[in-house]
């Protein structure tokens, strides 16, 4: 297989790791196959690509989009490492309220599935980092953008930073219940 597939804490958000060929020349990977995405659960089609670049300490979140424009991600490092976190708010969910997290690195090639419905954000570890997510659902849209503060002490986020730089948009954004 291809694709080594781990759900976290919450099943829904997936860890993937997929399988990388090296040799003389350098490596192969494939990053992203329909099939055994599909097998998991992850169905819907990519209808946007995001990427970003952040410095030590940049934090990203915590994002989402409103229904009916709730987006999934897949979240992949093409260049240093992050923490990444993913707070589950659908309303009904036998996890309602908690939060998973993964660390995420170019070396390690590793990505993380976050489904609709969920806010998510990320911190970077390095120096810097370069961050790719591929988008479900909906296309942005700015009316349905939403967020919640960083240090939120509903959702309780072990960030590994206390001092992050945050974005005015972000640092402005309040508490989530």
């Amino acid at each position: 297989m291809p694709f080594e597939f781990t759900p976290l804490e919450i099943p829904n958000v997936i860890e993937i790791v997929p399988r990388v060929f090296r040799d003389g020349r350098g490596a192969f990977a494939e990053l992203f196959k329909a099939a055994p995405f599909r097998e998991q659960g992850i169905t819907e089609p990519f209808v946007q690509v995001n990427y970003s670049r952040s410095e030590r300490d940049v934090l990203r979140g915590m994002h989402y989009q409103a229904a009916p424009y709730a987006q999934g991600k897949l979240v992949w490092v093409i260049s240093g490492e992050i923490f990444d976190a993913a707070a589950d708010i659908r309303e009904g969910s036998s996890t309602y309220g908690k939060w998973v997290s993964a660390r995420l690195s170019a070396e390690r090639k590793n990505m993380l599935w976050v489904p609709a419905g969920f806010a998510h954000g990320f911190c970077v570890m390095s120096d810097m980092a370069e961050v790719v997510y591929f988008v479900t659902g909906s296309e942005y849209t700015p009316e349905a953008e939403r967020g919640i503060i960083w240090n939120d002490e509903t959702l309780g986020i072990t960030w590994p930073t206390q001092k992050p730089v945050l974005s005015e948009k972000d640092r402005a954004y309040s508490a989530w219940l």
